[in-house]
């Protein structure tokens, strides 16, 4: 007996052992979750069932003395899947946090038995449904960030019962109930952030001021309407305070003056009225940013607002009348002053900049006078000057002439007059240096020499004078000349030719003279040459006809003598003018027309078969050869015969020559394993096999001896002229060599939705590359035509979703990153099933080399009414720059309207969709040609699109966010509540930490 027993107990003691080894609940729980996971990037290969303690897997954090779970992190991880209930039954569980996945389906209501969690955070997930009221059982919660997902709805009344919670996010739901009142007794809230949620119109509620604790209250874009509460001055502990774009009406109240630990304010784009309170600003003493814009604010600045130590002081596009107070120059660290697009008057204070170290200074579209603040750059960092349309006076202050950090100078239209220093021409790093439309006199420095990082000289409209130095010809990047309208002299520089990057000079309304260099074949990036009404003299160098990319000719005005150059003809001319001239000579055959008559008059000696060119009295001296008609005449047959077999035999000819090409002068770099040669490619380039004609240059449709086509790209002269890509600041054309940057991108990646480049074909006067053909053509080619029948709504779909996906590699796997810059219909190809690819390549830039995050770009680029709005002003580009152009296709594949539309008065589509919208209803927005019964559907793509095109950076998602959004749609998951119960679509918005894009 006593051994059956000790054998009992030593087995029971065994079974004890070995459970305490292999049984720990907790990887029982969290192994499940495993399996509920799909996890394609295997993050939880760690977590295995036999391990005896989970305190070593990936995202796992344990009590370093009991050994229990207290923490799972699983942000960035790429998981799918519903929320792990399971994770409730970890009794030390304080903190989860699964942010950026693809957590989806609802929040169960049974999340409230995660009695012991502190923090918990879902943001940028794919949640949907109602938020779950059993929140607010979690007794001892402190941070619940839910943002970034599609919650619908009210907020439940129970989340006014929390009484430990600190924080809570809510921003970029789809919440739209009304900002409620009850938040109000959540006592303990540090931040309340409910931004960019339709929620219905409504107040903002007075009951906020009884946070005394609040520290953040974001309220940005909460369709919030009425005046701003009195109540919100007892936020005693407020340091950020937002919000904007809301429709908030009548003054901004005194009480806010007494937020004495607030850093910023923003109250912008909103309809505040009145003056700003006068008094109490002097209390706020920790105030660095003050945004007011976009209102209707009207009188003067207080005088203690301008003596904070701000750091940001934006009042710009509001109805502000009166002066600038002198107490701004005292503010310690004011860095950037905004205030264009108001109605200010007086002088800026003479002191701007001395006390603090001014980087940014924007007052254009004001009623300035007076002169600059000679203090400006007194600390030695500031870069940016904008001073347009002013009536500012007086001379360039000489410290500015010293400020060697400037980058971007704009004094046009202003009433400035003397001499420009000599140093302010060379400052090393201005890159765009506008001086247009003044009173500037004296001659161009030598000094501009040192200038090498100009881009851009604008000085036309003033009373310079002398002739242009010959160290103009060393600004290598030099694109845009525009001095007209002054009193420049003498010869152009020798040097000039230098310029290889110039696409702009225009000089007209001088006095220069002279002879046009003969070496201007160095202009090969030309695209406007404007030399009119100057007193230029002898023959019109051959070597234009060579400036393949010359599209406006404007020599009128001068003295040119001799024949026209037949090389004109290779031109393609948009704006060409050589009247008041002294030419003779025939007129070339391709300009010999009557619709060029106005481009020669003025030259007496000229001749041609227009009316009105030749001397009548010519003709009378030539009637002793009337018998040559005759002759003529009888001969017609004869030349008609003899015409067309020589024509035949220099086509023939023609065809021998190019099938006969000399192998040695191609060079062909292949991307991919190639089953045809260049040779196979060359022979087919015939007219028959055209297939389109851009800007860039042809392209043909090639049939291989296997079966296969290609579509390949002929180049104009081996660089590509974008004449849809619009410089706003000049209103001019640009160019760009997108040769290079079409194999360098299209080479290197590999995506079933980007366009594949084949390989390459080059010569020293021609490039080719060659495309897989795509038979359904681009995508705006065939929406906007007869046949956009065949787009029905799940093809539309289908492409939105193909395109986003090839955005998205090109922004988040690439390394670097890809901005692809012209992202548009007709750049996105269809193959045989309506499968999507991004195409054309040539503007593409790496974030490397456009600066990480944003840089300011040169010229703009990208095509009308697809540009982001933040490059018309700041010229900033980054990847949220495709985003809107993205969101402009979503729009057309929505409306089936054109983005720029004569219909559409000064609005692009964008402006027409909202307009549409607010005024009459989703109705008279869908394309008609779209099956009804996919309105929901359809509905959500369309609040995607109005998502890609919000005005600010910031409220874009990423592409990869984008594919999420589109992959909801497809599957028909999501509660995107987007049509209201006025029929009306009220748009959503993005705000995400880890996804900003730069602001302008």
């Amino acid at each position: 007996m006593p051994s059956h027993l000790s054998l009992l107990l030593l087995s029971l003691f065994s079974f004890y052992f070995l459970s305490t080894l292999s049984l720990n609940p907790e990887v029982d729980y969290l192994y499940q979750i495993k399996l509920t996971f799909d996890d394609p990037d295997n993050v939880l290969a760690s977590w295995t069932a036999n391990d005896t303690s989970p305190c070593h897997w990936y995202g796992v954090s344990c009590d370093p003395i009991t050994k229990l779970v207290t923490s799972l992190d699983l942000s960035d991880s790429n998981l799918f899947g519903e929320f792990p209930m399971l994770a409730c039954k970890l009794p030390h569980l304080k903190s989860i946090s699964l942010y950026n996945n693809s957590i989806n389906s609802t929040l169960s209501e049974q999340v409230g038995s995660c009695g012991s969690l502190e923090y918990l955070n879902l943001a940028q997930n794919l949640l949907t449904g109602m938020l779950p009221a059993g929140l607010s059982r979690i007794g001892g919660l402190k941070v619940l960030d839910l943002s970034g997902n599609n919650f619908s709805g009210d907020i439940p009344a129970s989340f006014g019962e929390f009484r430990s919670l600190e924080a809570i996010s809510l921003v970029e739901n789809l919440l739209n109930g009304v900002v409620p009142g009850f938040l109000g007794n959540i006592w303990s809230l540090k931040q309340l952030n409910l931004s960019y949620n339709p929620f219905l119109p409504g107040r903002i509620p007075p009951e906020f001021g009884n946070l005394t604790n609040l520290e953040v209250l974001w309220l940005t874009g909460c369709n919030l309407m009425g005046e701003i509460p009195d109540s919100l001055g007892r936020l005693s502990n407020l340091i950020d305070l937002d919000l904007a774009i809301n429709n908030l009406r009548g003054a901004v109240p005194s009480s806010l003056t007494e937020l004495t630990r607030v850093v910023q304010i923003e109250l912008y784009n909103n309809s505040l009225s009145g003056e700003l309170p006068r008094f109490g600003w002097g209390n706020m003493k920790a105030l660095r940013l003050l945004d007011a814009s976009m209102n209707e604010l009207t009188g003067t600045i207080p005088d203690e607002l301008c003596e904070l130590p701000l750091e940001s002081l934006n009042l710009y596009e509001n109805d502000l009348q009166g002066s600038v107070p002198v107490g701004i120059a005292k503010s310690v660290n004011l860095y950037e002053l905004r205030l264009f697009g108001n109605r200010f008057t007086g002088e800026l204070p003479r002191d701007l900049g001395k006390n603090s170290p001014m980087l940014w200074m924007d007052v254009s579209n004001n009623e300035f006078s007076g002169e600059l603040p000679g203090s400006l750059c007194e600390k030695g960092v500031f870069e940016e000057l904008l001073v347009i349309s002013n009536k500012f006076s007086g001379e360039i202050p000489v410290g500015l002439a010293k400020c060697r950090s400037l980058t971007r100078v704009r004094l046009g239209y202003n009433r400035f007059s003397g001499e420009v220093p000599e140093g302010f021409w060379g400052l090393p790093h201005v890159y765009f240096l506008e001086l247009a439309g003044n009173s500037f006199s004296g001659a161009i420095a030598k000094t501009i020499a040192g200038a090498s990082n100009l881009s851009s000289l604008s000085i036309f409209k003033n009373n310079f004078s002398g002739s242009l130095p010959e160290e103009i010809g060393f600004l290598e990047n030099l694109k845009d000349f525009a001095g007209s309208n002054n009193w420049f002299s003498g010869s152009l520089p020798a040097s000039i030719v230098n310029l290889g990057q110039l696409e702009r000079l225009d000089l007209h309304n001088n006095v220069f003279s002279g002879k046009l260099p003969s070496e201007i074949h160095s202009w090969k990036k030309m695209n406007e040459l404007n030399l009119a009404n100057n007193d230029f003299s002898g023959r019109i160098p051959e070597e234009i006809g060579s400036l393949s990319g010359l599209n406006y000719l404007d020599l009128s005005g001068n003295k040119f003598s001799g024949a026209i150059p037949s090389g004109l003809q290779n031109l393609k001319l948009n704006q060409f003018n050589l009247s008041s001239n002294r030419l003779s000579g025939d007129i070339p055959a391709l300009y010999a027309k009557k619709m060029y008559r106005s481009s020669f008059l003025g030259n007496p000696k000229l001749c041609g078969e227009i009316d009105g060119l030749c001397d009548g009295r010519a003709r009378a001296k030539n009637i002793g050869y009337l018998w040559m008609i005759r002759s003529i005449f009888i001969l017609a047959g004869l030349v008609l015969i003899v015409g067309i077999a020589w024509f035949y035999w220099r086509y023939m000819n023609f065809k021998k020559v190019k099938s006969a090409i000399d192998k040695s002068k191609w060079t062909l770099m292949s991307f991919h394993k190639l089953g045809f040669s260049e040779y196979e490619i060359l022979g087919a380039l015939d007219e028959d096999n055209v297939i389109g004609t851009g800007a860039s240059g042809k392209v043909y449709k090639v049939v291989l001896s296997n079966g296969d086509a290609v579509a390949v790209k002929k180049l104009w002269g081996g660089s590509k002229l974008v004449d849809e890509n619009v410089d706003v600041e000049k209103g001019a054309p640009i160019h760009n060599d997108g040769f290079e940057a079409e194999i360098e991108t299209l080479g290197k990646i590999r995506h079933k939705n980007i366009v594949r480049l084949w390989c390459c074909c080059t010569t020293r006067d021609c490039k080719l590359l060659v495309y897989e053909y795509m038979p359904n053509g681009s995508l705006g080619d065939l929406l906007h035509s007869n046949k956009s029948g065949l787009l029905d709504w799940l093809t539309r779909y289908k492409i939105a979703m193909d395109a986003a996906e090839g955005l998205s590699y090109l922004h988040h796997d690439c390394v670097p990153p890809i901005v692809h810059r012209d992202v548009k219909s007709n750049n996105i190809l269809l193959d045989e099933d309506f499968g999507a690819r991004v195409a054309d390549f040539g503007l593409a830039k790496t974030v490397d080399a456009i600066g990480k995050g944003s840089n300011s770009m040169s010229v703009i680029a990208g095509s009308c009414g697809y540009i982001a709005p933040e490059y018309a002003y700041t010229l900033r580009v980054n990847e949220k720059s495709d985003t809107y152009s993205f969101g402009v296709v979503i729009l057309e594949l929505v409306t089936g309207r054109l983005p720029v539309d004569p219909e559409f008065g000064e609005k692009d589509l964008v402006k027409w969709v909202c307009t549409t919208l607010d005024q009459k209803g989703i109705d008279h927005v869908l394309d008609p040609k779209l099956d009804s019964c996919f309105k929901e559907e359809i509905c959500k793509l369309l609040n995607v699109g109005l998502l890609c095109t919000s005005p600010l950076p910031i409220n874009r998602p990423s592409m990869r966010r984008v594919v999420k959004l589109l992959q909801e749609i497809g599957g028909f998951e999501g509660q995107m509540k987007s049509v209201n119960k006025d029929g009306k679509l009220t748009p959503y918005y993005y705000e995400d930490a880890s996804d900003q894009g730069s602001v302008a």
